[in-house]
């Protein structure tokens, strides 16, 4: 027994109308995605993802034991940048806040924008490996010819020391790469100061 035409015609726009609240859920989910998994990574230290820290709390206790954190830096294809660590690595106390340097210079005769992303290895380390200020956090542009210290403020979580998957980590990378960016950003600022050209 057929379906009268008024009543097909009502289920056809239903189906067509379920279909496309389909589409547009799936398309805005893979627009969300990324950004998403990006704060996640963020939140939880999943991937070997630093976490961010307002900044040391003051009830952490400064562990004996002394970690190695080693600065690896890199640029992309296309970056013009010089890029590297103005120290090689650091030993560092579970608990104890650090500051150190990367250096960043722009040998070209025009301004270039970049921005860093970043990761810690082994990733198990991550979650415990917390960044207080970075050059990371925003876009950076240096001038013609401009070089400058860029700071990192980090602290390692003591607890890496008792939780039996990473008690055994002695060694913690740091790792950096820039990217280009073609809009104009912020300039270089250590912890909000104006750009300082370094020499």
């Amino acid at each position: 027994m057929s379906l009268p035409a008024a009543e097909r015609n009502r289920r056809n726009r239903r189906v067509a109308l379920t279909c496309a609240v389909m589409v547009v859920g799936m398309t805005g989910l893979a627009f969300a995605s990324a950004p998403l998994y990006d704060l996640f990574c963020r939140v939880t230290g999943f991937s070997g993802t630093p976490l961010r820290a307002e900044s040391l709390p003051a009830s952490l206790q400064a562990a004996e034991r002394t970690i190695t954190v080693r600065f690896n830096a890199d640029i992309a294809p296309g970056m013009p940048w010089k890029f590297q660590p103005v120290q090689r690595e650091v030993k560092v106390r579970p608990g104890e806040e650090m500051l150190i340097f990367y250096k960043a210079s722009n040998p070209t005769g025009e301004a270039v924008a970049g921005q860093a992303s970043f990761n810690v290895t082994p990733e198990k380390a991550g979650q415990y490996f917390n960044k207080i200020a970075c050059f990371c956090f925003e876009e950076q542009m240096l001038e013609a010819g401009q070089s400058v210290d860029m700071p990192v403020s980090f602290f390692v979580d003591p607890e890496i020391l008792t939780n039996p998957t990473t008690r055994d980590v002695r060694t913690i990378t740091l790792s950096y790469t820039f990217f280009r960016k073609p809009e104009e950003v912020k300039r270089v600022s250590d912890r909000g100061g104006a750009a300082a050209t370094v020499n």
